[in-house]
């Protein structure tokens, strides 16, 4: 038998140190030498790709259309240009009544899993990571990943005692060529911004939040310490056995590799695979943690696709990669709480208005409270207290853009955020819980509002489930 206390460790062993949990500030605003040159690329690799894709479709169209044809050469060049247009492919593919269908469908490729770093780049990673051979630290690496994604990659392994982990591994290079990505992304959403749609959409503020969010995914430390803490978050009120997410194992981590406890499952779409399972409360188990780490905890899980939501052969819904981790400031969450509660119980969305006027989005709004509520109540309701099934997240957005213009303010971007993880909930809930509406669902809010949840419950006679 290995003794386990022999084993070498990582530099972050017993948890990391706290000057590696500091992301340091990058300039975005910078626009030089390398960001002209690369901009310039953009550019080049864009029209060359279209201009092919177009040719090809005029040799043969093959029944399919002009739109068709020149999405696809979009996403070929998104495929080249690297990791950062990787990123907007995803989340065109991820929020398609937003974009127009034909990029929508063709960017469904940049889901998948791109090509893997070469072996021997991922086990240098490891190794500078851990200060220590591969084959000191695990009993087994397996060279083959798990899956590769446009930041890192995931390889198999097993420690010294027996434990199954996986290791995120992050690509060589990746920090460099993605700050200069964004660094001209933020260029042309200035040159955009003087179109209004841009303009109230606040093209820039989402560059800013993009590149924010790039900063910390790429630090593993901070990653691994949120994923770390949304999972001790699950069970703090002692109800939420149903889901879980990895265990970070410290011995193993560095700044650009995490170790957690291997799990395996099945993607919460694949419907036909989960069919013998309860979905119904699969769902809404994993909207009632969800829900309550944005309502009461702070950090929530901002990337609920499919990918990131297993069902595991016990059938527990699982929660992976905490790579976008969101956290609403407190005023918002407050807002959110005051939002839900008048849907739910009372109807009084006033509340809700002299939280948003505390904020100062409406402070040249003649309004009342009530007014103001019921304008962005109007915005948020239809998610709530509709089957989500007949929800797109298009109309979700595009109202709260339609309120920004009405007040001549930016889109609040954190109910934007919010909005965005619900439109995958919403596609989940379709399949998995036909004529199930979220926001009168006293299920989920047990935590949040205990107290009245509870008297209703009593008033009603309804039965919760465990």
């Amino acid at each position: 038998m290995h003794d386990r206390a022999a084993s070498p460790v990582g530099p972050y062993a017993g948890g990391p140190p706290a000057a590696a949990l500091v992301v340091p500030p990058h300039e975005l605003e910078r626009f030089r030498g390398r960001e002209i040159a690369r901009a310039g690329v953009i550019a080049v690799v864009i029209v060359w790709r279209v201009v092919l894709a177009l040719l090809a479709w005029i040799v043969a169209p093959r029944g399919r259309r002009i739109a068709d044809a020149a999405s696809d050469g979009v996403v070929d060049a998104f495929e080249i240009l690297g990791p950062t247009f990787v990123k907007v492919g995803q989340l065109i593919a991820s929020s398609s009544g937003v974009f127009p269908a034909p990029l929508a469908n063709a960017a469904l490729r940049c889901l998948d899993d791109v090509p893997p770093v070469d072996t021997r780049q991922a086990r240098a990673v490891v190794e500078a990571d851990l200060g220590h051979p591969i084959d000191a630290l695990f009993a087994s690496f397996d060279d083959v990943p798990l899956a590769a994604a446009s930041v890192a990659q995931v390889h198999a392994c097993t420690l010294h005692d027996g434990r199954e982990v996986v290791l995120k591994v992050q690509r060589p290079g990746i920090f460099g060529r993605m700050l200069v990505d964004l660094r001209t992304a933020f260029w042309g959403a200035r040159l955009l911004e003087r179109f209004e749609f841009f303009r109230v959409a606040n093209a820039t503020a989402i560059i800013r939040d993009l590149h924010a969010a790039t900063m910390t995914e790429l630090n593993s430390a901070v990653e691994a310490a949120r994923q770390e803490t949304i999972r001790d978050n699950l069970w703090q009120f002692g109800d939420n056995k149903g889901v879980t997410a990895p265990e970070v194992l410290w011995d193993y981590c560095g700044p650009h590799v995490i170790c957690m406890e291997r799990m395996t499952g099945i993607p919460l779409d694949r419907f036909d695979e989960i069919a013998h399972h309860d979905t119904r409360m699969l769902i809404r188990r994993g909207v009632k943690v969800w829900i309550e780490s944005v309502l009461l905890h702070g950090p929530f899980h901002g990337d609920v696709h499919a990918g990131n939501l297993w069902v595991l052969g016990d059938g527990r819904l699982a929660m992976l990669d905490f790579g976008i981790v969101g956290e609403l400031p407190p005023q918002w969450r407050t807002i959110l709480r005051e939002m839900f509660h008048a849907t739910l119980f009372d109807g009084d969305f006033r509340k809700m208005a002299a939280g948003i006027r505390a904020l100062g989005y409406t402070a040249d709004v003649e309004a009342s409270d009530e007014k103001i509520g019921l304008d962005v109540a109007a915005a948020l309701t239809p998610v709530l207290t509709q089957d989500l099934g007949e929800l797109r997240l298009s109309d979700l957005i595009m109202a709260l853009i339609a309120i920004g213009k009405q007040w001549g303010v930016a889109s609040p971007e954190e109910l934007v955020l919010f909005g965005k993880q619900l439109g995958y909930f919403e596609r989940y809930a379709t399949q998995l819980a036909p004529g199930w509406v979220l926001g009168q669902d006293l299920f989920l809010f047990r935590n949040v509002f205990p107290d009245d949840v509870a008297a209703r419950v009593a008033q009603t006679g309804l039965e919760l489930p465990e």
